[in-house]
């Protein structure tokens, strides 16, 4: 099979390769999946670049989740059969930029009614994010104002749905005007385009008592507003660090202004408590069949094109989902 390998931590042109390599076995507790398309996540950019928590032996393939037909089972899995289209996460080395994959059976569930391939592949990893940050971390009432960063990037677009889907008003912080309208397509009550709007003020011109709910994936600048706009007892979920600086709390300012600051590691809930995944899963799947949620897959590309695919994740500049689709 062809498979996307990385030899060593660099620029991802320079250190990717699309080699033949043998069609891997699946070990007890994993499926081996046909891919049908896989979805680029920050955190296969990280890896890649050597930052990430995760650090495979080389050659590795990336691709951390994905949409694939059921080839073969490993030993003791039950509950899936030869032939099932699926989503899932994938168990490294062995990722979804390959026409083959692994993936981990005990995070693998049917493909919701109304769902194509990149759209399925690009699910599992952002909604159920934006879930436990939204349900888990805090509760999201109906009527609250939700103001989301880079809310057209993957785990944003669903914070923005998730959000609506919840009964909030939710303001979305983007970046350029071709941004604004897809933020104002996904039902963003408030759109406030960054690069040619003051984000305090518009914040609050829109909420002037300031917003109960930050979500905040970029981290850097966009935290420092939104402590700026947080109201009394709010709540800044902090999902991740994508604008690449680490910001830090002043505690004296979180005690004054009465609010809360909650971090979010989605992937340790499948360590310490995979049940509450089930209970995510379980919620998201009526959604999507309603299509109350829909993924926004914003780049499909081929084999052939992950490499520079991934480039532009990096680089910030792509809307939604950025997906390899099969032939």
């Amino acid at each position: 099979m062809q498979a996307w390998q990385v030899t060593g931590n660099g620029v991802i042109a320079e250190v990717m390769a699309l080699n033949e390599t043998a069609v891997p076995e699946p070990g007890p507790g994993q499926i081996l999946v046909r891919v049908r398309a896989t979805a680029a996540n920050f955190p296969d950019v990280l890896m890649i670049h050597g930052g990430y928590q995760e650090r495979p032996d080389f050659p590795f393939t990336p691709g951390v989740e994905l949409c694939g037909d059921v080839v073969a089972l490993g030993p003791g899995v039950t509950g899936h059969a030869i032939g099932d289209r699926v989503m899932g996460t994938t168990l490294l080395p062995h990722g979804g930029y390959a026409e083959f994959a692994i993936i981990d059976a005990s995070f693998t569930y049917p493909v919701p009614a109304g769902l194509d391939d990149a759209e399925a592949a690009g699910f599992l990893i952002a909604y159920q994010t934006s879930w436990f940050a939204l349900h888990r971390r805090t509760t999201l009432q109906a009527g609250e104002t939700l103001l989301v960063q880079a809310a057209v990037g993957g785990v944003g677009s669903a914070a923005v749905q998730l959000g609506k889907a919840a009964g909030a008003r939710v303001i979305a912080v983007v970046g350029g005007p071709d941004k604004a309208k897809v933020a104002a397509d996904l039902g963003a009550d408030v759109v406030i385009d960054r690069k040619s709007e003051d984000v305090v003020a518009a914040v609050k011109a829109a909420a002037p008592k300031g917003v109960d709910v930050v979500y905040d994936p970029v981290g850097g600048a966009a935290y420092q507003q939104a402590i700026k706009c947080i109201g009394f007892e709010g709540r800044i979920l902090v999902i991740g660090f994508a604008g690449g600086e680490i910001p830090q709390a002043a505690l004296n300012h979180v005690l004054v202004k009465n609010y809360s600051v909650i971090g979010l590691h989605w992937g340790l809930y499948r360590q310490r408590k995979p049940s509450v995944i089930e209970e995510c899963q379980a919620a998201l799947v009526p959604l999507a069949e309603s299509g109350a949620i829909k993924p926004l897959v914003g780049e499909r590309h081929s084999l052939a094109e992950v490499p520079a695919a991934l480039q532009r994740l990096a680089d910030g500049t792509t809307v939604g989902r950025v997906v390899y689709v099969a032939d």
